[in-house]
């Protein structure tokens, strides 16, 4: 499945942002309200020279009914702006009423790759990385409910690492496709137990995401479209700055 977001993302963060999440931390209040985009939800951090990106997150449970859904849920850098994106997750996707569970990883433009060998369930403990050594980037994810486990480098032309996400996707195929009901997924460290998660590090800033300033802090809602409908909207980050959740809605 090809996950190219790039053009879509660009275009609808120009569209009006969505009201502010009430009690928010300062840091975010700072930043200003969520924006509004047809793919993403989630935290982005920006900066120069990132080299690593660490997440987790609880495999949510996909409910499914007819037709085809999809989710990613994902950590990874740059993909907003940048004319590449290098990320590695988990997919929740739905045909008919069977849902389907896998790990992936996608070096941008090129096709999301499936990893094979790695059975992934609804309720895993996923922990997963995108480090950055030249001339490599090094991808990385752990399912620590079963102890399986994936590593795979590429060397990627023209990236930038200006940013770091955290996030829950759609899937792009010529067009924005339906977002499976995933109910609630969470991120971080305070519902994984996994230390250093969400985090990232570039030339300037190292920590969780709410270490970061303020004016760095993106937090993304997606809004729905024709192909698209559904919608997902984020909680505010956890007093510690490491964890939030994403909500589905039809």
């Amino acid at each position: 499945m090809i996950a190219k977001r790039l053009g879509i993302l660009a275009a609808a963060a120009m569209l009006p942002a969505l009201a502010q999440v009430a009690n928010e931390p300062a840091n975010m209040a700072a930043r200003g309200a969520p924006v509004s985009v047809t793919g993403w939800s989630g935290y982005m951090v920006t900066g120069t020279a990132f080299t690593a990106a660490h997440g987790s997150w609880i495999v949510p449970t996909a409910t499914c009914t007819s037709g085809r859904q999809y989710a990613q849920f994902f950590v990874g850098m740059d993909g907003f702006t940048t004319p590449t994106e290098e990320l590695i997750g988990t997919e929740a996707d739905c045909i008919g009423a069977s849902p389907s569970y896998y790990a992936f990883y996608e070096v941008s433009p090129n096709s999301t790759i499936r990893i094979e060998g790695m059975t992934i369930a609804a309720g895993d403990r996923i922990v997963a990385e995108v480090t950055y050594s030249a001339p490599e980037f090094t991808f990385t994810i752990k399912d620590e409910t079963s102890g399986k486990a994936y590593r795979t480098s590429a060397t990627v032309a023209d990236a930038q690492r200006s940013s770091a996400e955290w996030i829950a996707s759609i899937a792009y195929d010529g067009e924005i496709l339906p977002l499976t009901d995933f109910g609630t997924v969470l991120f971080g460290e305070d519902s994984t137990g996994v230390t250093g998660t969400n985090s990232a590090r570039d030339s300037t800033n190292s920590g969780p995401i709410g270490t970061f300033p303020a004016a760095d802090i993106e937090q993304f809602t997606k809004i729905g479209t024709a192909t698209s409908p559904q919608t997902s909207t984020c909680t505010s980050l956890s007093s510690d700055g490491t964890s939030f959740s994403c909500t589905w809605s039809n």
